[in-house]
């Protein structure tokens, strides 16, 4: 079984449905509303739908658009904190900041429990439609509360697998990239955090398919989150699991150790 997420009813999509129901009233269609602001069609059709969240900016100029006497702006407002995250990520979040264990392995940018505030602002400014500047600053910030998961007792314990192309990314510039790798530095010596590399240079991987995370909860379900282009898949079913398991376990074996990617860290740095 997959997705859970698909089944979830967000604020996000009941204001969205509000702002569709506001725009057939006023005898708009998504190409006319979008084109009065400057926006693609499929910006509109994204907030009605509920994947995209609709920012506080613009539920002010929609409600004076469409005459709704403010009612897009005071939901928007009104919007629970935990929802600040997109809703094909939501499931994935909440189950995060629950987990017994973590197991994560990234091939394209630092993990995001591990990014840097100015790392995570330069991964939000690559994404492609831009971020307008105040949904960047909320991602951003989201993000950096998503790391308080550390805080937590009992402990979450987690393993992270990145790749070395990652550290040589100068996401933000090389001063950004330079105090994200030290940051990586301090994170390898908690003592409930594990740090593994894998080397450019290893003739075998076992996930080429791409980057995943697997999650224990509290019950000790086992969960997979998977994440690509515009596309996210949450799975509970034991066979599935099962197999990326096998996977991450051969992907261990295959990385630095934490102690020679601590020292790969280190040379990086030149220390």
């Amino acid at each position: 079984m997959q997705a859970k997420r698909n089944k979830r009813v967000t604020s996000w999509h009941v204001i969205g449905a509000q702002l569709a129901a506001f725009r057939k009233a006023a005898g708009m269609t998504q190409v006319s509303l979008a084109d009065r602001f400057g926006l693609g069609e499929d910006t509109i059709a994204s907030i009605e739908q509920g994947r995209r969240p609709l920012q506080s900016d613009f539920a002010v100029k929609l409600d004076a658009l469409l005459d709704t006497k403010k009612a897009l702006q005071v939901a928007v407002e009104k919007v629970p904190k935990k929802e600040r995250f997109p809703a094909f990520v939501q499931d994935f979040i909440e189950y995060e900041q629950e987990a017994l264990t973590l197991l994560s392995y990234e091939s394209m940018v630092v993990p995001g429990l591990l990014q840097t505030e100015a790392y995570a602002r330069a991964v939000f400014a690559s994404q492609y439609p831009p971020l307008e500047s105040d949904e960047l600053e909320e991602r951003v910030a989201a993000r950096l509360d998503r790391k308080r998961v550390f805080e937590r007792r009992p402990r979450l314990m987690a393993n992270f697998l990145i790749e070395e192309s990652i550290l040589h990314r100068p996401l933000g510039g090389r001063a950004v990239l330079h105090e994200q790798i030290r940051h990586l530095r301090r994170c390898a010596e908690l003592p409930f955090l594990g740090l593994q590399i894998m080397p450019t240079s290893r003739e075998t991987h076992a996930a080429v398919d791409g980057p995943m995370v697997l999650l224990e909860t509290p019950d000790h379900d086992q969960l997979a989150y998977i994440e690509g282009q515009r596309v996210s898949v949450l799975l509970d079913d034991p066979d599935e699991v099962s197999v990326l398991h096998q996977k991450y376990g051969m992907l261990r074996s295959q990385a630095l150790s934490p102690e020679e990617s601590m020292r790969l860290l280190d040379d990086l740095l030149g220390e």
